[in-house]
């Protein structure tokens, strides 16, 4: 069972549509593009998206340096276009009620778009070179993969 008192919360203020930010993390070809901290890529032929609830997806990134492949996948759980996503996270085959589970909300404020990315069932700190640092990492290459600027909280 997932531990949800552990987890931590990212936000952004993106200078890009709530829609644009929706493909950015439903479309394969995008989330090739981003989809993986820095010193990493996401190969295209590794993006699987079935983007609906109880759908899975999975994707593998490999490290540049030492070339080590991670795959990752999981279950949709909450689909709101252009809202709300919410899914399994980690090993491909991890039970949906055990995996972290990573919630992204797009809210229009205005001339921005705020992006709230939580993620429970794993700790995290600024600083872990892990779980938070890897998030934000990949937070940081979807705002470059739009060619947007984004202010942190």
């Amino acid at each position: 069972m997932r531990d949800t008192t552990k987890g931590f919360t990212l936000t952004r203020h993106v200078d890009a549509s709530p829609e644009q930010l929706w493909n950015a993390w439903t479309d394969a070809d995008e989330v090739a593009e981003w989809w993986h901290p820095r010193g990493a890529v996401t190969p295209r032929e590794s993006v699987e998206l079935d983007v609906r609830v109880g759908g899975r997806y999975r994707y593998t990134m490999v490290e540049s340096e030492s070339g080590n492949e991670i795959v990752t996948g999981g279950d949709y759980t909450i689909v709101e276009p252009n809202q709300r996503l919410a899914f399994s996270w980690g090993e491909i085959d991890a039970s949906v009620d055990d995996a972290p589970l990573v919630t992204v909300g797009f809210e229009d404020v205005g001339d921005l778009t705020r992006v709230t990315f939580d993620i429970r069932g794993v700790d995290g700190m600024a600083g872990d070179e892990s779980f938070h640092d890897g998030w934000e990492s990949a937070l940081d290459s979807l705002v470059a993969h739009l060619g947007q600027s984004a202010v942190h909280g």
